[in-house]
């Protein structure tokens, strides 16, 4: 994307039009935090519905669990997050902002993978590396990004736990009770939506990077064979760029990244990245991993408890390997607003909308009256919004200001079609009596239609 303002643009939009808020501002903020507004939540709820339904409710192999958002502190010793779930912290001796020394080093072209926490520190000393202010930094140190939090009534004796760093975990360690409960053979996968927190050091690029964020994730459990892991695999990846691709994004917008060798995790057989052309670079947007069995094995380890498969066919008992397709709720909803951005000179004018898919925009349809004052238009335009919105919920209504400015305001939520009641929908000239005025958002195109033939173009737009 060659607009560098184009990040500016969409904050500014999302505040205006009700879709993000910052956290707590009225107290000033609390950085890496933000807020749904009335649009953002329909927006919101409108991505998730369309990955729930092609993840979980169109599949017969997939199952849903919600885990608890706190869980036993020995999960994250499974998982390697106690220990390994850091970033390498420094902070300006002047203005006390933190960065992460690895982002700072290569940004002048270090190669940071294999250097370990006091090699970054010897090798900002060599390059006399200095803060982005032009300050002294301090030396690097180990910073964990799981959030911490304390459990129990009474103060001195809470039980210390975290706030989980990712959703994953939520689902392996209610592997056995899918298998006890629902006996799905295998291949077979578990999904959730849920929330997890991460203790950035620097939040940034509004939702890219945030504290608190939702991920859409499903854990794929199959027979630990190359050759048929192989093909899961190469299936999984293609169903996630066919899934982001249907929230509407343009394709030349988005592309595969493999992980290379040092990117890797240690346990990971292959990784590769959905990326996203934003106006920060390409960035990652989706993530699908082939973890082998590392989830399960170590669960089983730490826990005591077999995790183990018992196949009914061949009664062979095995622990199974895991193909991971998972994404943040946010990055999509960032990603989504950042490809539909538009301007042009409609009318003469300079008109900003947002080309969102129909099956994702939070408001389907307008309905208005040509004039307010009249309540013969006003009864039949609400009767034309009760019966679209037996198609969908959510018909706005607006009979505020001049039809011009209720069509801006419409283009910039991304409503895709205003249907506009006046004087002909009444009978007033021959032919037109029940016609209503549909506008189309992204061309501004207007043709008459019956409200049938309204109601069943809309209905097919959101499928």
């Amino acid at each position: 994307m060659n607009d560098p303002s184009l990040m500016e643009k969409i904050v500014s939009l999302a505040k205006r039009r009700g879709f993000v808020f910052p956290g707590s501002e009225i107290y000033g903020g609390l950085a890496g935090t933000y807020d749904y507004g009335p649009m953002g939540v329909l927006l919101n709820n409108n991505i998730k519905n369309y990955w729930w339904k092609k993840f979980v409710e169109e599949r017969d192999d997939v199952y849903a669990v919600d885990a608890s958002i706190l869980m036993h502190p020995r999960v994250w010793e499974a998982s390697g997050h106690t220990n390994g779930f850091s970033d390498p912290l420094v902070e300006d001796k002047v203005t006390h902002k933190r960065y992460r020394a690895d982002h700072l080093l290569e940004n002048v072209g270090v190669n940071v993978h294999d250097l370990s926490i006091a090699d970054m520190g010897g090798k900002m000393h060599e390059l006399r590396l200095k803060s982005p202010d032009g300050n002294e930094l301090t030396e690097p140190k180990v910073f964990n990004l799981l959030v911490e939090a304390g459990i129990g009534a009474v103060e001195g004796q809470k039980e210390s736990v975290f706030l989980r760093g990712e959703i994953t975990q939520g689902v392996h360690v209610n592997f056995k009770n899918v298998l006890d409960s629902m006996h799905p053979k295998l291949p077979f996968g578990i999904a959730q939506i849920g929330k997890a927190f991460r203790n950035e050091i620097v939040p940034g690029n509004f939702l890219f990077r945030v504290r608190e964020f939702e991920q859409m994730e499903l854990q794929y459990y199959i027979k630990p064979d190359p050759t048929g892991g192989k093909q899961q695999y190469e299936y999984w990846k293609q169903f996630s760029m066919d899934w982001y691709k249907g929230l509407g994004i343009r394709p030349e917008n988005l592309r595969f990244r493999q992980h290379e060798e040092h990117e890797r995790a240690h346990y990971a057989q292959d990784a590769w990245d959905i990326e996203f052309n934003s106006p920060m670079g390409w960035k990652e947007a989706w993530g699908i991993h082939h973890r082998g069995d590392w989830d399960l094995r170590r669960h089983q380890e730490y826990s005591g408890i077999s995790l183990q498969y018992l196949d009914p066919d061949t009664n062979e008992r095995f622990t199974p390997s895991i193909i991971e397709t998972s994404g943040g709720v946010g990055r999509a909803f960032l990603f989504a607003l950042l490809d539909a951005y538009r301007e042009d000179s409609l009318g003469g004018e300079t008109r900003v909308y947002l080309a969102l898919s129909p099956k994702i925009a939070p408001v389907k349809a307008m309905v208005s009256p040509l004039l307010k004052n009249k309540p013969e238009l006003v009864a039949k335009a609400r009767e034309v919004r009760s019966l679209l919105r037996k198609v969908h919920p959510t018909i706005a209504w607006d009979d505020n200001g001049n039809i011009g400015k209720r069509y801006r305001r419409q283009d910039e939520i991304g409503t895709p079609f205003c249907i506009t009641v006046d004087f002909d929908t009444l009978g007033e000239k021959s032919g037109l009596k029940d016609t209503v005025t549909l506008r189309q958002r992204d061309t501004g195109a207007q043709e008459r239609f019956t409200v049938s033939e309204i109601i069943e173009r809309i209905r097919l737009a959101i499928q």
